[in-house]
């Protein structure tokens, strides 16, 4: 009797544990290529943490007016690339639960500087108007990741001087206050999930509401 108790003890307290144990929440984040269209509608429903992902169509209209091939992709601690939408445009519903937190974007520099380059300003432009069409208190998040060519601690602090140098291009060319963008930096700590850590990819900055 006194085993049977104690073995229920046991049994009562691992479920227990499971019950109350801390679950990770899945990151969901809309990842942009190189020459994507951002939509500003898009970036202010993902910043804003609002319950319309919009998939965009994948053929391109025409070479100054390509549709983004953004992708919703889940994690629980990292960006992991998915299959990409199809070429039919089409809206794709989604909860609260699942929504987008985050949005990459391949913003290009200077070969290790953190000057912006003209070709990374047409998108930077568009998150900028989607950033304006936020609640005038939200917080953004800028966040710079490199990939993992050279030291960590170089790329460090060259990740933290991209956040800052997007941040002050969203306060200079669009008068965004410096107040609302937080800026971070993570070197190369945070490859996309399942890449090459040297991969191009994984140079980008990242942005979240917060």
């Amino acid at each position: 009797m006194i085993r049977y108790l104690s073995t229920l003890a046991l049994a009562l307290a691992a479920a227990a544990a499971v019950m109350f144990a801390p679950v990770a929440r899945a990151e969901k984040v809309m990842v942009y290529h190189e020459g994507q269209l951002v939509i500003p509608e898009d970036v202010a429903d993902v910043l804003g943490n609002t319950r319309s992902i919009r998939l965009l169509d994948d053929t391109p209209a025409a070479p100054e007016k390509a549709p983004a091939k953004a992708t919703t992709v889940a994690t629980a601690s990292r960006v992991n690339v998915s299959a990409r939408p199809s070429d039919k445009a089409r809206v794709a519903r989604a909860d609260s639960n699942t929504a987008a937190s985050a949005l990459s974007l391949p913003v290009q520099f200077a070969f290790d500087s953190s000057e912006i380059l003209p070709a990374a300003r047409t998108q930077l432009d568009a998150l900028a108007k989607g950033i304006k069409l936020l609640a005038p208190g939200k917080i953004v998040t800028v966040e710079g990741h490199t990939d993992a060519t050279g030291s960590p601690a170089y790329n460090l602090e060259l990740s933290r001087n991209r956040a800052r140098a997007v941040r002050d291009y969203l306060v200079r060319e669009y008068g965004i206050d410096a107040a609302r963008l937080k800026t971070v930096g993570y070197g190369p700590s945070q490859p996309i999930e399942d890449t090459d850590p040297y991969a191009a990819i994984n140079r980008r900055v990242q942005f979240r509401g917060s």
